[in-house]
């Protein structure tokens, strides 16, 4: 982010550690889901958060909107800290707050109609009187795509396109500063994925709302997002604009995902990482990735790089980068 204007969600440090049990007569061990992350968001814009199943980004985003809590680490939101769950601040805050989960039918109820979960938040909150909600509750099928006939249908009735539209409307009933979209394309078809991508893009632009956008698909992240964070094992190992990360990739963790999406008309050499993602309960010691990194020094099993500004303004986590940063293009 640049400029001096204040982001609209900022976080510091954050760490979130889970105790975890493998058997009756094993000891828990403490798994790192979230390993001092910091991010910035300013208002109207994009962040992309990618990584492998299982680098955490799912519970930054639980952690981004106060659905779960940081063992260590500060999430402000519009420059005040963001209140426990379950506080009533919390309560009038979650209007300016939603999330997009992945899947659509476990994310709406059975048993009610579309119209009536999605003049829920408006209830909730007690905004307007019955005869306003339920226009706006027509006006927001209508900026989603649906039609007024399916106020009165049940999820099930639905298909899937047209059921994360659903969730759609209902995110922004309460006209939100923020909305955190977890793989919200990652269950439908491709055509459906671009149309939902689409209608994000519009109504973003249309309302200057914030969205941080959580897929493993980089080619549906480049179309939405103005910057991307790149996760590894709980932590950010690069960030910046979406062109610069996608197109020229400075973490070797970046090029070989990168390096995995199919490009039609280009061969390009695919980097192929060795072993599988280490153990979030047995983190190695240094920089977590130099198990897999192609280009590691011997400096990498023994001390974790700092996520530090690279000469074009993104931040990357390597030690490669900088002062020998030229050592890492050589071997790339």
């Amino acid at each position: 982010m640049t400029g001096t204007t204040p982001p609209i969600l900022q976080a510091d440090d954050l760490v979130r550690r889970y105790r975890l049990r493998q058997g009756l007569f094993h000891r828990p061990t403490m798994v790192h889901a979230v390993n001092g992350l910091s991010l910035r968001l300013a208002r109207g814009e994009t962040l992309g958060l990618v990584g492998e199943s299982g680098c955490g980004k799912s519970t930054t985003g639980r952690l981004l909107i106060g659905l779960d809590r940081p063992d260590a680490g500060t999430v402000c939101f519009g420059g005040k800290a963001l209140p426990a769950m379950g506080d009533i601040r919390w309560r009038r805050l979650r209007m300016r707050i939603q999330m997009v989960f992945q899947d659509p039918l476990a994310a709406l109820d059975p048993r009610l109609t579309i119209g009536a979960q999605i003049a829920e938040p408006l209830e909730i909150h007690r905004l307007g009187s019955r005869s306003e909600r339920e226009g706006r509750v027509e006006a927001l099928l209508a900026d989603v795509g649906l039609r007024t006939d399916h106020l009165r249908r049940y999820p099930h009735e639905l298909s899937g396109g047209q059921r994360q539209r659903a969730v759609l409307a209902r995110a922004l009933a309460t006209d939100p500063d923020l909305i955190v979209c977890d793989e919200p394309v990652s269950a439908l078809d491709v055509s459906i994925q671009a149309q939902v991508i689409n209608l994000l893009r519009d109504l973003q632009a249309r309302r200057h709302m914030a969205m941080i956008f959580i897929s493993h698909d980089l080619r549906v992240v480049r179309l939405i997002s103005n910057r991307i964070a790149v996760m590894y094992l709980g932590a950010i190992v690069e960030e910046g604009a979406s062109e610069a990360v996608l197109l020229d990739p400075l973490h070797p963790y970046s090029r070989a995902l990168v390096s995995a999406v199919p490009r039609p008309g280009r061969r390009r050499s695919r980097t192929i990482l060795q072993g599988d993602p280490p153990d979030p309960a047995a983190r190695p010691g240094g920089c977590a990735f130099h198990p897999r990194c192609p280009v590691a020094l011997p400096l990498c099993a023994r001390f974790a790089p700092e996520l530090r500004p690279a000469p074009d303004g993104r931040r990357v986590a390597c030690h490669l980068i900088g002062d020998h940063g030229g050592e890492l293009n050589k071997e790339a």
